[in-house]
């Protein structure tokens, strides 16, 4: 007997609200577990990451050294932003520091990403 996909997708939000519930006396335990599930997440992150790159490698090389510079710091830049998210919202200069770090990463990106489909 299989499940519908609805269904299966319900009881797994369930079992970790329930989860959530029964730890919440302990706070050291939920805090254990949800460090767990972001460690995952970022595991996974990573690995797409490296999926990606040994997919494309020969792509990326093609772009030339400028262009790939400018690729890497971009990413660099969003990485660092994303992870340094919660002290740049602390503040107003923060959050438009933010905001102008995100934006210029991603016209780089995509300054990178025209060119690459320019002859």
């Amino acid at each position: 007997m299989k499940l519908n996909d609805n269904v299966r997708n319900l009881l797994i939000v369930l079992a970790i609200a329930a989860f959530a519930v029964a730890f919440t006396g302990g706070g050291t335990a939920l805090r254990v577990a949800i460090q767990a599930v972001s460690l995952g997440f970022l595991f996974a992150i990573a690995w797409i990451g490296s999926r990606l790159y040994r997919e494309h490698r020969v792509t990326i090389y093609s772009l030339g050294e400028r262009r790939r510079a400018i690729l890497y710091i971009a990413i660099g830049v969003i990485t660092l932003t994303f992870s340094a998210s919660s002290r740049l919202f602390a503040t107003g200069t923060g959050t438009v520091a933010w905001i102008a770090l995100v934006a210029g990463s991603a016209f780089a990106l995509y300054a990178v990403f025209r060119a690459s489909r320019e002859y």
